[in-house]
């Protein structure tokens, strides 16, 4: 479990693809302080640790995820967005997330304020009983509130220091990013769909 807020952005050094799996080494400030067998988000995908090398650890992602999130596009040199598991006995600043993708979104709009961004992204309509306004969603692993939401599209607004700690300057229109809806949202939405 996690909470949406990023500790630091690690990088891709090398992927290997084996069968229908990637495997990818990611350099970063806290991949020495890991160990194997650790659950870290990775732009909001919760991958094992498999190995750990100077400042780099290993870590797998088989189809079902692959398919699920974006991790499939990602290239030597990216920026990924990295969260250690939550401390069950400390603040929950974020909201609750699994770690768990259940689809991407692609942007379509970046506006640059006055010392702010807003970023609008479109998603699949299977998913909008699970969009509301000013609710909680992960977005590339980054604990964001929606607004201005419509059938199948909402928007973030981003302050300057989610801005520049974490891959979200990166993201440009035309880029797809994980989304995880929220736990409770989901739940009820199955609760309320039962025949």
């Amino acid at each position: 479990m996690f909470t949406g807020i990023i500790e630091t952005i690690g990088r891709v050094e090398e992927i290997v693809t084996s069968g229908t799996n990637k495997t990818f080494w990611i350099s970063s400030p806290l991949s020495h302080e890991l160990k194997v067998d650790q659950s870290i988000s990775h732009n909001g995908v919760c991958l094992t640790v498999e190995a750990l090398q100077n400042s780099r650890h290993q870590v797998t992602a088989i189809a079902e995820t692959l398919q699920k999130s974006n991790i499939g596009h990602w290239q030597k040199g990216d920026l990924v967005n990295l969260e250690r598991c939550m401390i069950m006995n400390g603040r929950l600043d974020g909201h609750i997330v699994q770690g768990h993708v259940d689809t991407t979104a692609t942007c379509i709009e970046r506006k640059e304020l006055d010392g702010s961004w807003e970023f609008r992204f479109r998603f699949p309509d299977q998913f909008t009983t699970l969009v509301i306004e000013k609710g909680s969603i992960s977005l590339n692993g980054i604990s964001l509130t929606i607004f201005n939401v419509s059938a199948n599209e909402f928007t973030v607004a981003i302050i300057p220091y989610t801005f520049e700690h974490t891959n979200i300057q990166n993201i440009l229109p035309g880029t797809t990013v994980n989304l995880e809806f929220d736990m409770v949202g989901k739940y009820v939405n199955r609760f309320l769909q039962r025949d």
